[in-house]
C-alpha cells in the first residue's frame, strides 16, 4: 500500500526497492504455490529471498529518502487516522508507504525473516530435513522434537506471509480505488504516474 508525495514526474521507488519487492514476490509465489518444499529449488528460492530481504533492510538505513525507514515510521495511530481518512474520502500523500502499507510492509518482512530463519535451520545441524528418517535412539529424541517444532513453525509463518501477501494485494487495490490513483504503476516503472 504506497503512495508517493512527489510532484508528476519524479522518482516514487528507486530500482533496488522495485527489484527487491519483485524478485520476493516472485519468490513468495513460487516457493508458496509451484515449488514442492522438499525441493532443492524450494531451498535456493528462499535464500535468495532471504538474501534481498538482507539487501532490501540495508537499503532502508542507507538508501534514498523513500526507501529509508524513516519515511515511513511504524505507527498504530496515523494507520489508524490513515483508515478513518479513507472512509470519510480524504486522501493524503505520503513521502513513501503510508501509515497502513508501512505496518504491512514491517509485518511482511518479519514474517520473510521468520520463514527465512526457520527455513535455515531446518537445512541445518542438528535439524537436517533431508536426511531421510530420523532416529530411534533416545539422544536423538530432543533433536527429533526440535526439528518438529522448527517445521511447524516454518510452515505456519510462511502460510502467514501468504495471507499477508494477498492482503497488501488487496490493500493497494482497495487503496488505488478510494484515492483514484495507480499505486501499482510507479513499483513498476519508479515514476510517480
Amino acid at each position: 500500500m504506497a503512495e508517493q508525495g512527489h510532484r508528476q514526474g519524479e522518482r516514487a521507488w528507486d530500482p533496488l526497492v522495485r527489484l527487491t519487492h519483485w524478485t520476493i514476490a516472485l519468490a513468495i509465489v513460487l516457493n508458496g504455490f509451484l515449488v514442492d518444499g522438499d525441493a532443492l529449488t524450494h531451498i535456493w528460492i528462499g535464500y535468495t529471498a532471504a538474501g534481498l530481504l538482507a539487501l532490501r533492510l540495508l537499503w532502508g538505513l542507507i538508501g534514498p529518502e523513500n526507501a529509508r525507514f524513516s519515511s515511513f515510521p511504524i505507527s498504530l495511530s496515523a494507520a489508524s487516522r490513515h483508515i478513518a481518512g479513507l472512509t470519510r474520502g480524504e486522501h493524503k500523500e505520503h513521502r513513501s508507504h503510508n501509515p497502513l502499507g508501512a505496518l504491512m510492509v514491517y509485518a511482511l518482512w518479519a514474517m520473510l525473516l521468520l520463514v527465512s530463519v526457520t527455513g535455515v535451520m531446518l537445512e541445518s545441524e542438528p535439524f537436517p530435513e533431508h536426511e531421510g528418517e530420523y532416529s530411534q535412539h533416545d539422544e536423538d529424541d530432543d533433536e527429533d522434537q526440535g526439528a518438529e517444532i522448527i517445521e511447524e513453525l516454518h510452515e505456519v509463518s510462511a502460510n502467514l506471509l501468504l495471507l499477508l501477501a494477498a492482503l497488501h494485494v488487496g490493500g493497494v487495490v482497495l487503496e488505488s480505488r478510494l484515492s483514484g490513483r495507480n499505486l501499482v504503476r510507479p513499483m513498476i516503472f519508479g515514476d510517480k504516474s
